[in-house]
């Protein structure tokens, strides 16, 4: 009964029936391979040498494999998101192609004149005056110069595994008894690439990759016997490396690759000297065109920070939380 008051059936002077567990801040999510993208576009910004535009397009899962319940694909459907990421830590220029829905809303809109990018202030409650519609110009949409596609080609599970279960007890049952247990076992996830250039349609750089992951489980147990009383004790653990991960760092590494050959990196050693850049805009979480010239206090460095604008552990956030009206 103390354990079942924890959820009410009635909502609360907060609105909610019980508060979620868990303080985690969010965090940057990075792959082994994004402090080698960032070196990239930092490497672009040392020398000058400028990225073509490059566009992603879909990078589906060909593998077919589905949860045995039916709740869904095995592998993340969002890997051209990815690709979007990998390709803006290593400061490429990026055109929209993968969703253009509101660009061409928009440009429906426009060419109906019906939107204004400038409107005339007036007092609260009263609809804003347009100024003007908004012109269309041809050669307005800048093109893109290579434009990535592929998908995820393999996922192949238990590629090989072991394990071991040790059993130990007396000749009398009523001593006790006692069991460890522990597994390995291996699958692995492979993705083909192709960067293709969008002018002649011709595919200029082929990659394919391949990543193993591991899992693990370990447990023990004791069995015995206390007078009338018969005591089973078990306790056990098991970890997977994550598999989306993986995608992410087959994406990030054929990424790594399509930028240093496109920026002429002679490779990994390039990185190795110090940055002379220091904060920028390009980092473990992407990268972002800056709005005002506010870098020694908002870079790329500091979106990495697990803490900030985090309510419990920085003190800057405050004001509502309802949001704007």
């Amino acid at each position: 009964m103390a354990v079942a008051g924890c959820i009410s059936p009635v909502a609360g002077p907060s609105g909610r029936y019980a508060k979620p567990i868990g303080n985690a801040p969010v965090t940057a999510n990075p792959s082994p391979y994004s402090a080698a993208l960032v070196c990239l576009a930092q490497y672009a910004t040392r020398y000058g040498v400028a990225s073509p535009r490059i566009a992603v397009g879909r990078i589906s899962d060909y593998t077919g494999k589905e949860e045995g319940d039916g709740s869904g694909r095995k592998l993340t459907q969002g890997a051209s998101l990815m690709a979007y990421t990998a390709f803006a830590k290593a400061g490429a220029r990026l055109v929209e192609r993968y969703d253009t829905s509101i660009s061409e809303l928009e440009l429906k809109y426009a060419n109906n004149k019906l939107i204004s990018d400038d409107a005339a202030p007036v007092a609260p409650g009263l609809a804003p005056t347009p100024q003007g519609y908004r012109k269309i110009y041809a050669g307005q949409i800048p093109g893109s110069d290579f434009y990535l596609i592929g998908g995820i080609t393999e996922l192949n599970f238990n590629i090989r595994s072991s394990g071991v279960d040790i059993g130990l007890g007396y000749a009398n049952a009523d001593d006790g008894a006692g069991l460890i247990s522990g597994k390995l076992y291996v699958m692995n996830i492979a993705m083909d690439l192709r960067l293709v250039d969008t002018r002649t349609q011709e595919v200029v750089d082929v990659i394919s990759y391949q990543k193993q992951l591991i899992g693990r489980e370990i447990g023990a147990g004791v069995f015995r016997f206390f007078g009338q009383i018969a005591v089973d004790v078990s306790a056990g653990e098991g970890a997977l490396e994550p598999t989306q991960l993986a995608v992410r760092s087959l994406i990030e590494r054929a990424v790594v690759e399509i930028m240093a050959n496109l920026y002429g990196a002679p490779g990994p050693g390039s990185c190795m000297s110090a940055d002379p850049i220091g904060g920028g805009t390009t980092g473990l979480t992407g990268s972002y065109t800056p709005a005002y010239n506010n870098l020694d206090q908002n870079n790329a460095r500091t979106r990495e920070q697990t803490g900030r604008w985090d309510v419990r552990s920085d003190p800057g956030p405050a004001g509502s939380i309802r949001g704007r009206y």
